[in-house]
């Protein structure tokens, strides 16, 4: 029987994950209203998805990650939320490329709070046994955001506008903060020295010192390259696939919604399982997961919407790119120094967002503006696919260490 406290927080904190993603998204779904009405390009779009929210959105994660392994973490996120939901309804107001984007840069500050506060709360009060599948229900909160941007794209853009969909979604965020601010904080697991201040250096030093949680953060950077670039998607249905704008909207609702779910909770439970087996089998199995995932997303790239196969491998796509999050935050989280959960959390999205995230959508959007959103989304799966070769290698080598290990053990008897 699970304890109902664990259930609760891991709850909680997914709502909040999805509120943020919803959020954050919702620039993603009325994106050809934006390009319509503001005269955006398919690259102005790209850096409003990626830079111009993930560089704030990326320091801060490193900031709040060091002061979340000293300070209350609810708090931290109840300020963060109270800064999100005021920005996203500023959004609405926005007329153009730069107001968009000083907005944007705003909300990033905000959700900077979010991902390593709760991610080492997770940590704190989840057995180590199920933390892949909490961070899975965690993450779990990005289709479920997803889809439901999309839906209030589909249903309040048409009818009131773009700018109402940010008015509405900043409000119901703010009326939220007071819940937050009232959540228990668990008791820090593990002990540790605990840097005095927010530091770059201070993280760095503890991935330098460690090879395979620095390959772990590479592995992420480059196979969230191709999950940033994939926020394209409904301007590439409705621009080359021929979608109505509507329809768009509520079938990435259903997929994202859907598959989302699947990849977060069917890809925690699988990798949890392969680690119970071995100590290195969640990288083994996140691996040949994102070898199928991958291949489905560049069929899915390139089939006519009549394909019997096109929506299948949508699906499967998409469960695969919003699907890896938790258990790769896990095997960083489990890889990183006691006392420093929350600091290395904040740099590895540091390093992941800006690099990733940050650049994906943009080098998309420009090879779009220049041969078409399918090459340029055919194209974000190259460093993807290396990440998760990456992600593969580490497991082999894990799992070669822990053969060797064992042999001298029995050796020794």
């Amino acid at each position: 029987m699970p304890d109902r406290g664990v259930v609760r927080t891991v709850a909680a904190l997914a709502g909040l994950n999805l509120l943020s993603y919803l959020d954050r998204q919702l620039l993603v779904a009325l994106a050809p209203l934006l390009m319509a009405d503001l005269g955006l390009s398919r690259a102005d779009v790209g850096l409003l998805i990626g830079l111009s929210f993930m560089a704030l959105f990326a320091v801060g994660t490193l900031v709040v990650g060091v002061l979340a392994d000293r300070f209350s973490r609810p708090r931290l996120m109840a300020g963060g939320l109270a800064a999100w939901s005021a920005s996203t309804a500023l959004t609405g107001t926005a007329g153009g490329f730069a107001s968009l984007a000083a907005w944007r840069a705003l909300v990033g500050v905000g959700e900077a709070t979010l991902p390593p506060s709760a991610l080492s709360m997770l940590a704190d009060r989840v057995p180590p046994a199920r933390i892949g599948l909490a961070n899975g229900a965690f993450y779990a909160g990005i289709p479920v955001g997803f889809a439901l941007s999309f839906v209030l794209a589909g249903w309040v853009g048409p009818w009131l506008g773009w700018r109402a969909c940010f008015l509405l979604l900043g409000a119901a965020g703010l009326v939220a903060v007071g819940l937050v601010w009232r959540m228990a904080d668990p008791p820090r697991r593990g002990a540790g020295p605990r840097p005095a201040a927010p530091s770059l250096a201070a993280a760095a030093r503890a991935v330098a010192g460690r090879p395979a949680l620095a390959g772990l953060i590479a592995g992420g950077t480059l196979i969230v390259f191709a999950s940033g670039s994939s926020q394209h998607a409904i301007t590439w249905l409705v621009q080359e696939r021929g979608f109505p704008f509507a329809r768009a909207a509520f079938l990435s609702a259903v997929v994202i919604g859907s598959a989302g779910l699947a990849g977060n909770l069917g890809i925690g439970l699988l990798t949890d399982r392969a680690q119970r087996r071995h100590p290195s089998g969640r990288l083994r199995a996140l691996a040949l997961l994102g070898a199928a995932g991958l291949a489905s997303a560049a069929l899915f790239y390139r089939l006519p919407p009549g394909s019997a196969f096109f929506f299948p491998c949508w699906f499967l796509a998409q469960a695969w790119m919003l699907g890896w999050f938790g258990p790769l935050m896990a095997a960083i989280d489990e890889a990183a120094p006691a006392g420093m959960r929350a600091t290395v959390t904040g740099f590895a999205l540091l390093v992941a967002n800006l690099l990733g995230v940050g650049t994906g959508p943009y080098v998309t959007g420009l090879i779009g503006d220049r041969a078409g959103l399918t090459a340029g989304l055919s194209w974000s799966l190259v460093p993807a696919a290396l990440g998760v070769a990456l992600v593969g290698l580490i497991g082999l080598r894990c799992h070669s260490e822990g053969r060797v290990r064992m042999s001298s053990k029995e050796s020794a008897f």
